[in-house]
């Protein structure tokens, strides 16, 4: 049963009835030694239970108090995923303060910025890199007076006065000196208390502080409550940053179920943790499942030409089942029933070994687009995909799939419930209810200009609702006008192209441009391999992308992606790049998205070459 106390206090209510049943499932910072908290160790991972999570909790609530942290102060949380991270924003909540979360990769000019935008006394750090990009911005950001920090083996500067770690914060907690104090505020706690401001990554400018409001969270549980089907049986694995609102609300959601969370530390790890821990769940965002597409159909293509036939034969009798048939509400007829069943058991069954998802419940997916043969092929070989759309602003799920019922590819769901969506004359998506946020953090001007004179919310998303669906087409700032007067829609032709094994990242040109160009970064790894098994010479990835055969190959499998396309649509001409688009370089956000202002400056010359005559 789900329980919607206030997140001041949820940790401990669950512990009520959970006891010391198991709740969080991780491992430490590389080094780190162990957490002074009671836990189980098994090999690498280790175990908390529910007493043992309200009890760090509290330890941290005391601690902070200690700290002189006052009621709705923020307090900032600079790290990748770990266990320290929830202690932090419960603690925190415990106590009637605000969390900031930084993504891990967040550079020093944009720590700069939300430390001094929202006055951030007290940051957490996670690992060396944080502490040091915090130490050098600290001389700025006058009102930064103490960096705790998570992971033991972080080295901290000999002068660092203003720095611990983060076991010796929680000593300042320890026994619960304070605990009358934590628990009066505690229950002062309002609906109207801001829990988080969370700074969009931002495609253009600086970040911009999203107010997500305790009341906020508790409408979101409700409605997601009754649509997603999670159970105090499910093991999640939290692999999106926690800084990330779809991860942080699904997060949340799970606890208020009494779910085991695998705490996923590393993104890189992710596929490794998902053989070792064996989740039931897990978010996601549209590019893990396309790699998870990618990785099966490099196997197949490289599989016996008997063993291919069979394979493809399987997805096929799959996506009959379950998207030509379940998809639509229809039973299946018996005999395709009864192979898929068959197929299911055997081939499916492998894959989903091979994955780690062998109890595989269900998958919520958002983010970006996802590929209709991507999300095709994920619900064929019997993963649960559910589907969703939100933002930040509205704390996530503006819509979903909901398990069991029927569901289109290419939609995005139904709207949760509570949540008045409507389409504005010129097409974009307006939301309205209690999971919208009230505005923007210092920003009064940007807040009223995002909302519509009877308060619904502006998402810059175009999308239509049909069959009590929502349907999304393109982010209307994100459409290029071509100098021959054609609309395109840059992230749908980008997601058809990324499904291909070839491309690992693409970014299209054709704003004010005569034709649509790309750029692209290939997978270096199989194009490599595909120059070895062709007898074609190269000394570097520049020989690569320069190489004519390599070209055509390309514009081949390009070709035959964007055969639906409008030929006003379709790239004529690209150019492979021999590195990836960065971080530090300014052209992606801290959610990978691309910033393509940035990538016009940045590579200005390639692009103009390729609208040479």
């Amino acid at each position: 049963m789900q329980n919607l106390s206030h997140q001041a206090v949820l940790i401990h209510e669950q512990a009520k009835t959970y006891g010391d049943r198991e709740v969080l499932i991780y491992k430490d910072f590389g080094g780190a030694e162990r957490l002074r908290v009671g836990e189980r160790s098994s090999g690498m991972w280790k175990s908390m239970s529910w007493n043992q999570f309200s009890a760090t909790v509290k330890c941290v609530s005391n601690a902070l108090l200690n700290l002189g942290v006052k009621v709705q102060e923020n307090v900032g949380v600079f790290s990748q995923n770990s266990v320290q991270y929830l202690f932090c924003d419960f603690g925190a909540w415990g106590i009637r303060a605000v969390t900031i979360p930084f993504y891990a990769t967040s550079s020093e000019q944009q720590i700069q910025y939300m430390l001094s935008d929202a006055s951030i006394r007290i940051l957490f750090v996670g690992e060396q890199d944080q502490y040091d990009k915090a130490r050098r911005v600290q001389a700025t950001c006058h009102t930064l007076e103490r960096i705790i920090v998570f992971d033991r083996g972080v080295q901290l500067a000999d002068e660092d006065t203003s720095a611990m770690y983060f076991d010796d914060f929680l000593k300042m907690g320890e026994g619960l000196p304070r605990q009358s104090e934590v628990d009066s505020l505690s229950a002062q706690a309002s609906m109207d208390d801001i829990a988080n401001i969370l700074y969009t990554s931002g495609t253009t400018g600086d970040s911009k502080g999203v107010i997500l409001t305790c009341g906020q969270y508790h409408a979101a549980m409700i409605a997601n409550g009754k649509c997603v089907p999670v159970t105090d049986e499910d093991r999640v694995l939290n692999f999106l940053p926690f800084t990330h609102i779809f991860e942080k609300g699904w997060k949340i959601l799970c606890l208020t179920v009494g779910a085991r969370l695998i705490v996923n530390t590393y993104p890189q790890q992710v596929q490794q943790t998902m053989k070792e821990t064996h989740p039931t769940c897990m978010s996601s965002v549209p590019r893990f499942w396309e790699k998870v597409y990618m990785g099966v159909q490099e196997k197949i293509d490289s599989s016996s030409a008997v063993q291919r036939k069979i394979f493809e034969h399987a997805i096929e009798v799959g996506r009959r089942h379950n998207i030509d048939y379940l998809s639509k509400g229809k039973k299946p007829p018996l005999a395709l029933h009864l192979e898929y069943e068959m197929l299911n058991k055997t081939i499916f069954s492998l894959v989903r070994k091979e994955l780690g998802l062998e109890n595989a419940h269900f998958f919520p997916t958002a983010g970006a687009t996802v590929n209709p043969k991507v999300e095709e092929f994920v619900h064929s070989i019997g993963i649960n995909m559910v589907v969703g759309y939100g933002l930040t602003e509205s704390l996530a799920t503006v819509s979903c799939n909901h398990l069991g019922d029927p569901w289109t590819v290419g939609s995005v769901g139904i709207p949760i419930e509570g949540l008045s969506i409507r389409i504005s004359d010129e097409g974009e998506v307006l939301l309205k209810g209690p999971t919208i946020t009230r505005g923007y953090y210092n920003r009064d001007e940007l807040t009223r200009q995002t909302f519509t004179d009877d308060g619904y919310f502006r998402t810059g998303d175009s999308g239509y609702l049909e069959g009590g669906e929502l349907f999304l087409k393109e982010r209307i700032k994100d459409l290029f006008k071509t100098s021959n007067g054609k609309y395109i829609a840059p992230q749908m032709i980008e997601s058809k192209i990324l499904v291909d094994k070839y491309v690992d990242q693409i970014a299209i040109i054709a704003d004010q441009r005569k034709f649509v160009s790309a750029l692209i970064i290939p997978v270096y790894s199989l194009l490599e391999e595909y120059a070895h098994k062709h007898d074609i010479p190269f000394g570097s990835r520049e020989d690569l992308c320069q190489n004519q055969q390599i070209h055509e190959m390309m514009m081949e499998r390009i070709d035959t992606l964007q055969q639906q396309l409008a030929h006003y649509e379709q790239i004529k001409r690209f150019t492979l790049l021999p590195h990836a688009f960065s971080m530090e370089r300014g052209e992606l956000t801290n959610t990978l998205k691309i910033k393509r202002r940035v990538l016009n400056e940045n590579y200005k010359a390639e692009i103009d070459k390729m609208y040479e005559e």
